[in-house]
């Protein structure tokens, strides 16, 4: 899964916005100019949040920063909260797609090789 940050424009906005730029109408995007804008506005987002926490500090509401900014900018699952998902949904009779195979299998590698397990913790 690739992380992709929660403030991305969506691809008629970043059209509308290179027309305006441009003076015209573009029919071809070019990867670099879809990245600046993409980046412009994830930057921009950020520091709205960011503006909004200090607020929150100054008139007395600190506590609500990190729930604020959990709201706004969620972690996606990490790789293994997504193995352990996929390995409960096969517990309830779920068959694995190769898709799903591959996340187990990149979950199970980044294990280090290192871990004993000893049968009475099991």
């Amino acid at each position: 899964m690739t992380q992709q940050h929660p403030i991305t424009p969506p691809p008629e906005l970043v059209q509308q916005w290179l027309e305006e730029l441009y003076g015209g109408p573009v029919s071809v995007i070019s990867p670099f100019d879809q990245r600046v804008l993409i980046a412009a506005a994830q930057w921009g987002a950020d520091h709205e949040l960011e503006a909004c926490c200090e607020w929150l500090i100054l008139n007395g509401y600190g506590a609500a920063t990190s729930r604020l900014r959990t709201a706004r900018r969620p972690k996606p699952p990490s790789l293994k909260e997504q193995a352990l998902a996929l390995v409960e949904q096969h517990e309830d009779g779920w068959r694995p797609s190769p898709k799903d195979w591959d996340t187990i299998r990149r979950a199970l590698e980044q294990l280090p090789d290192s871990i004993v397990v000893f049968p009475s913790q099991c």
